[in-house]
């Protein structure tokens, strides 16, 4: 059986010390297309920020089993700033940055795929658009461009269908599914649990704690998301970091 991608270790994340995330433990395996799922301020947010070093361990870790920079990260559309002066093209060029670096200059071929991606997104003819004149649903689509020219092996999404129009939603999807087949993996946080269990197969329910983990189908169950709520509704934003030995709780 193949490494995990990603091996979480008692993993507690958190600001000012005060927890989001608490005592997670488990793995993801390779290939996995992974829904997570939890009530509003449940920390899914915050877990993909700590698997890209934006938010630091406050007790335990995760381990990778790729290279940090096999990692794509897409944060929430909101965290974006649409007045930044950048064309649809540069923006989405910038996922080449890995293989040319920062201040490399673009090839012929390197100018036909950013080109060709964009077609492949809806985007063709939109190259010198500024992004600050895009919808919300195009922006999306520029993004998602950016990360299949990064090509990386682990995906993390962040509410990707956040205020996106039904065609744009469905049309991203079918990338997602698309990276799926190629064995990729990808994990998103989602609200929308109809739509959780319609595409993704796994999930991973978290209320700051873990709450359930596995087949969606599984997860989903009214018992499990009641706990959540409960659980949500219980955390007090003020509570002290508190220590558990890592066996303790396993996924």
């Amino acid at each position: 059986m193949s490494e995990p991608v990603i091996r979480f270790r008692n993993l507690t994340l958190g600001y000012d010390r005060h927890p989001a995330v608490h005592h997670l433990s488990g793995e993801i395996r390779p290939g996995a297309l992974l829904a997570v799922v939890g009530p509003n301020g449940a920390g899914k947010s915050t877990l993909l920020k700590g698997l890209v070093g934006e938010t630091l361990p406050l007790q335990g870790g995760f381990e990778l089993g790729i290279p940090a920079d096999e990692i794509a990260y897409l944060p929430q559309i909101s965290d974006i700033d649409h007045s930044f002066p950048v064309s649809v093209f540069d923006m989405v060029a910038m996922g080449l940055w890995r293989r040319v670096g920062g201040f490399g200059g673009l090839r012929r071929q390197d100018i036909e795929r950013v080109h060709h991606t964009l077609a492949k997104v809806g985007l063709a003819g939109f190259e010198q658009r500024q992004i600050g004149k895009l919808s919300g649903g195009q922006l999306q689509r520029a993004r998602f461009a950016r990360m299949m020219l990064q090509d990386c092996r682990l995906l993390l999404l962040d509410e990707p269908f956040n205020a996106i129009d039904s065609r744009t939603t469905d049309d991203l999807l079918s990338l997602i599914a698309n990276w799926h087949a190629e064995g990729r993996t990808v994990l998103a946080v989602l609200h929308d649990l109809e739509r959780v269990g319609r595409y993704f197969p796994e999930c991973l329910l978290i209320a700051r704690e873990l709450i359930a983990f596995g087949p969606t189908a599984e997860v989903l169950t009214s018992a499990n998301l009641a706990r959540a709520r409960v659980l949500a509704e219980q955390f007090e934003e003020d509570a002290p970091v508190c220590h558990r030995h890592p066996d303790e709780t396993p996924v």
